[in-house]
């Protein structure tokens, strides 16, 4: 499926990054891995082909030994770190390279980037993904991309390597909005199927039942469907997305808010709320765990 010539550049081998950068050398892609992490650049090696995978030490070298370069950082303070700090990428940046996006940025940042890219004569994606992790391992991610057709048509097999969905959204930052804002509609979902759950709880009905008639009525989304019973009623508690991750997320959104100055006052509740369950169990957790933070906090209240 490989059809660049050179390795890809892949900055951010964490939790999403990992299992993204395996599914390229799985498709047949050779990879050049930047992370400070020993044990993920390990993780990226075990059993690849030899000489699929080498690393570069900083991502000013990663642009020297790559014409495409991915990233998959936290969020886009890092990614300006990694663009504009020390060694960093966009000084190394050629004429006709290409940047792709994967982080979880914000819109702005986005399209101020991609200007200081397009200042080099290279090229600027954002492609943020949804999926879990399961679905990074697989190479079935769905992935939302912002940018020009001639950026486009660079990075879709690139893309293809890690998701099965490509959706095209318009123009840089774009796609990066769109998650956002999808996000926010996710998380305000499943806040509401949680309180729901812990409210038919306390009336002593059948929760599978509850879940049952929401799935077959208009009370239907996503956390019904798939974290209701499998993560929520079961106690398993592991849907495969952080607790933090679920809040960086709506924070964007509230960045969106402000620059459109939009009064979305649904979101404001809605961060406050995902706030107080990373304060109160730490953002490591997974987000079905908001079912048990309002659980102990509704006595309070």
């Amino acid at each position: 499926m490989a059809a660049t010539a050179g390795p890809v550049g892949f900055i951010g081998l964490g939790m999403m990054g990992l299992p993204m950068a395996r599914s390229l050398v799985a498709r047949g892609f050779r990879v050049l891995g930047c992370d400070p992490s020993e044990a993920a650049r390990a993780a990226v090696a075990e059993g690849a082909p030899e000489g699929a995978v080498s690393f570069a030490p900083d991502p000013s070298a990663v642009a020297a030994g790559a014409d495409t370069v991915v990233l998959m950082l936290p969020n886009s303070r890092v990614v300006a770190q990694v663009m504009e700090g020390p060694n960093g990428l966009l000084a190394a940046l050629r004429p006709g390279m290409l940047v792709i996006d994967m982080s979880s940025s914000e819109p702005g940042e986005s399209r101020r980037l991609a200007a200081l890219v397009a200042a080099k004569g290279a090229r600027f994606v954002d492609a943020p993904v949804s999926g879990s992790v399961a679905k990074a391992k697989t190479g079935t991610l769905a992935i939302m991309v912002g940018g020009d057709d001639a950026a486009f048509a660079q990075a879709e097999p690139v893309l293809k390597g890690m998701g099965e969905a490509i959706i095209r959204t318009g123009a840089v930052g774009s796609a990066h909005a769109m998650k956002a804002l999808n996000n926010y509609v996710y998380a305000a979902g499943l806040l509401a199927t949680a309180e729901a759950l812990r409210m038919g709880e306390a009336l002593g009905l059948d929760l599978g039942i509850l879940t049952d008639v929401m799935n077959a009525s208009s009370g239907r989304n996503i956390a019904t469907e798939t974290k209701s019973r499998q993560e929520i009623i079961s106690g398993r508690y592991a849907g495969g997305f952080q607790l933090g991750l679920m809040r960086k997320d709506l924070d964007t959104a509230g960045s969106i808010a402000a620059e459109t100055g939009y009064p979305a006052a649904m979101l404001a509740l809605c961060r406050e709320r995902w706030a107080g369950a990373v304060a109160a169990l730490g953002p490591t957790v997974d987000n079905t765990e908001i079912h048990r933070f309002i659980g102990s906090t509704t006595s309070k209240e």
